[in-house]
């Protein structure tokens, strides 16, 4: 077997007595990356090694996916109508190597990755919202959803706000502050406001979460949202808000960091905002990705979901790529998550735009050169590795016997094919077998690799 990288075991399995399975590997160090290798034999009978469940289901999978901020969409735009009809069937289409991206994350505004800061209600004291405005939004950000759409009408978009228009807040600033109290319900009339106008421009609203990084309040813009907060304004406000008018978009609760288990569980803990409640998002900047099946286990009938990790301008690719699969891929999934999304989607090479006191270091799945030439980065071959091959509506599934040098995770498309994905990130190559439904493969994991098996069902 070719030497691997970084190992991906994708297994489809029939029920004949000897099954070749494709192998596809990606080697970072050789720049080798989800590429096409020999085959492997599955034979009947069952070894010690790693076994493979299919009767026992865990949680479904809504999909994969990148924030699509205002900055990412303008640097989409600026390139020529062939290229970016390209880009766009290769992030959206079906074709065989292409993404299959499936949950984007968009701003409720705009978030730090845009050319300025900005809301839709940003006249002063506009307590009827009569002025609300998708304008912004219009010149770049929507046209490019709707691009998008045509490709992939089942695209799922996930809106999250980074501020509430500065003159609903105690400071009176698009960074940090808190909502006023006396604004609950204007602030919740903004989010229905928005909801309805995006499905006037033809794009559902999938799910909201109702602040980007509750307790980061230093980013511009932001806002200061603690569990109590964001708790009352659920319950009283935005739930009954989105009853009276019939908004059916799912409310994803938290959108922060895994140290803070305790905010979505004591949300969840009240039986009244619970009700209002799809699930809760998280991000990775600080904590254990265990925090995730944490609340499951809490609340067993609320989803978990992963929005977002970034990749940085100082990461090393090889580093960058492992860490991301083994605690945002793989970990992410094995904790529960129905979604898996990296950060921004694409920037230019000064990893801009950004609004001012927005993330300078923040590194797009893909870099746009002032020339149009595109290079794909770490967080492109990240979520490839689970988006290309993983459809929604797959499930994960149970996976037993792991070698404690591995990182794997299984899961059973739709259409009862089995994907096994494994990981290792030690310096010696690994030999182990797998077992699925009374078949067996040894399997050769190398140094610091990744390997992906492929057989469709007879």
């Amino acid at each position: 077997m070719k030497r691997l990288n970084c190992l991906y075991l994708l297994v489809l399995m029939s029920l004949s007595t000897v099954i070749d399975a494709q192998i596809w590997i990606s080697t970072v160090n050789q720049n080798q990356i989800i590429e096409r290798s020999e085959s492997i034999r599955f034979q009947k009978g069952v070894k010690p090694g790693i076994t493979i469940n299919p009767e026992v289901t865990f949680q479904p999978i809504d999909g994969f996916g990148y924030t699509l901020t205002g900055g990412s969409a303008d640097v989409i735009n600026a390139l020529n109508p062939k290229k970016k009809s390209e880009l766009l069937q290769e992030l959206f289409g079906n074709q065989a190597n292409g993404m299959h991206i499936s949950v984007l994350r968009i701003g409720i505004g705009s978030t730090d990755l845009d050319t300025e800061v900005y809301s839709y209600a940003d006249v002063a004291s506009d307590r009827s919202l009569r002025k609300f405005s998708l304008d912004k939004a219009k010149k770049s950000l929507i046209p490019l959803l709707k691009e998008i759409k045509a490709i992939q009408p089942n695209i799922k978009l996930l809106a999250s706000p980074w501020s509430p228009p500065a003159w609903m807040k105690d400071n009176q600033s698009t960074q940090g502050g808190s909502l006023l109290p006396e604004n609950n319900g204007l602030y919740a009339a903004y989010i229905v406001k928005y909801i309805q106008a995006m499905a006037k421009e033809g794009l559902a609203i999938w799910a909201i979460t109702p602040q980007n990084e509750p307790l980061h309040p230093g980013n511009n813009p932001s806002l200061l949202m603690t569990a109590d907060q964001q708790n009352d304004w659920i319950k009283n406000h935005l739930g009954p808000a989105f009853v009276k008018n019939n908004i059916t978009t799912q409310i994803i609760i938290y959108d922060h960091n895994c140290d803070k288990p305790e905010y979505p569980i004591s949300i969840l803990n009240d039986p009244e905002t619970r009700k209002f409640v799809s699930g809760s998002a998280f991000h990775l900047y600080n904590g254990d990705i265990s925090a995730l099946s944490t609340v499951k286990k809490a609340h067993p009938d609320k989803a978990v979901y992963f929005t977002e990790q970034w990749t940085g301008a100082k990461g090393e690719f090889a580093g960058d790529f492992m860490w991301h699969i083994q605690h945002v891929v793989i970990g992410a999934l094995n904790n529960d998550a129905q979604t898996v999304l990296e950060w921004n989607l694409a920037n230019d090479t000064n990893f801009g735009p950004h609004t001012p006191g927005g993330c300078t270091e923040c590194k797009g799945a893909i870099t746009i050169e002032s020339d149009g030439n595109i290079i794909r980065n770490q967080a492109y071959y990240i979520i490839k590795q689970a988006s290309a091959f993983i459809p929604v509506g797959s499930k994960r599934i149970e996976i037993q016997d792991v070698p404690a040098e591995l990182h794997a995770t299984a899961l059973q498309r739709p259409d009862k094919s089995i994907i096994l994905l494994l990981q290792n990130d030690t310096k010696n190559s690994i030999i182990t077998t797998v077992n699925i439904e009374s078949k067996y493969a040894e399997i050769e994991v190398p140094a610091k690799s990744v390997v992906q098996i492929i057989h469709s069902l007879l």
